[in-house]
């Protein structure tokens, strides 16, 4: 089955295979450089957006590889997908320094891994939920699946981290340059207004295993 990860994998290898990077190819391909940048790949409402047949088309007469050079990278990407694992890690330790980027993409160790091959993301992550303060919303042993990449929308359902470190499970009520208004999941939590100088990052919950 043709994945969307794998195609954009793929040619980000292929950008490898010519020492370029995806923004460099894209320009050699006489296309807008920010045409294979990861942001456009996918939509805001969080949905995958798929490279043209014209784009690659361009990207293979430009760098003269052949259709069967993009193709293979696709083949090894599938064959890796097919035992793909993804980032773990419980909701009580996510706070801790060093496990996230500035953009909220998963980095450094005390990571562990569970299987999960379909996500468009690359940078896709799991939390663990810990605990009973997210019931009924979400329960002990409940898998979040995150995505950085992900667009965000009003009323989605969103983790927020503090640059205090503090964690946050919320639904989205309003979002602006100064201001993040979240609100709580479960009864006796209370909502919150953040400024953004508080938040360090946010990211949307794609799937959960309820």
């Amino acid at each position: 089955m043709l994945k969307h990860a794998d195609i954009w994998s793929a040619i980000d290898a292929l950008a490898r295979d010519h020492g370029l990077t995806a923004s460099a190819l894209a320009r050699k391909a006489g296309l807008d450089p920010t045409t294979f940048n990861k942001s456009k790949r996918i939509t805001r409402e969080g949905k995958p957006r798929w490279p043209s047949t014209e784009s690659l088309a361009k990207v293979l007469e430009a760098t003269g590889a052949p259709l069967s050079a993009l193709v293979g990278h696709i083949d090894k990407l599938a064959a890796v997908g097919r035992s793909a694992t993804m980032p773990l890690i419980g909701i009580t330790q996510a706070g801790a320094h060093g496990l996230f980027d500035a953009t909220g993409r998963p980095v450094g160790s005390g990571w562990d891994e569970i299987p999960f091959p379909a996500v468009e993301d690359p940078h896709a992550y799991a939390l663990e939920i810990a605990g009973d303060t997210l019931e009924p919303a979400f329960r002990d042993g409940d898998i979040l699946v995150i995505s950085p990449s992900a667009g965000i929308r009003r009323g989605d359902r969103v983790v927020v981290m503090t640059v205090t470190g503090e964690v946050l499970i919320r639904q989205l009520i309003r979002r602006t340059a100064r201001h993040l208004d979240v609100a709580a999941l479960t009864p006796g939590q209370p909502d919150r207004s953040l400024t953004a100088d508080e938040v360090a990052w946010l990211a949307r919950i794609v799937w959960a295993s309820q």
